[in-house]
């Protein structure tokens, strides 16, 4: 079964908050998530929830997830150790989210913790998110 989130063109299961371009997910019992028109609709709105965390001061993996994927509906330390892992950072890293090959990495390993691996690849994000391909 395809996860919930690809289904949605939402990798980072983003909750539904009225986002431009997105409607409430449809067609299960408790719809919670924003579904988009596009994948590239939704990794963008991934990134720019991002922008928004490091614009208020959250820029590790840590503090990024901790508020994100909070413990009381994930394994924030188990999310954490993955997303350093596809980064190759540390948790308190600072990262610079205006960077593009950053954000990819981030989104990438946002969505494999999400969905699970192999449904989005480096390129296909860096595509949507204007940028070059990232090696």
């Amino acid at each position: 079964m395809i996860p919930r989130g690809i289904r949605n063109n939402n990798p980072g299961n983003l909750d539904y908050v009225g986002q431009a371009g997105a409607h409430l997910e449809t067609g299960v019992a408790d719809p919670r998530f924003a579904a988009f028109a596009t994948m590239a609709d939704g990794i963008r709105a991934l990134r720019d929830q991002l922008i928004r965390y490091g614009e208020r001061g959250l820029t590790t993996v840590s503090d990024i997830v901790c508020v994100y994927a909070p413990a009381c509906e994930n394994a924030t330390g188990a999310y954490i150790s993955v997303l350093c892992q596809k980064m190759g950072v540390g948790p308190d890293t600072v990262l610079d989210l205006r960077d593009p090959a950053t954000m990819a990495r981030l989104i990438c390993g946002i969505a494999v913790v999400e969905n699970g691996p192999g449904h989005l690849a480096l390129t296909q994000v860096a595509q949507a998110l204007g940028a070059a391909p990232v090696a």
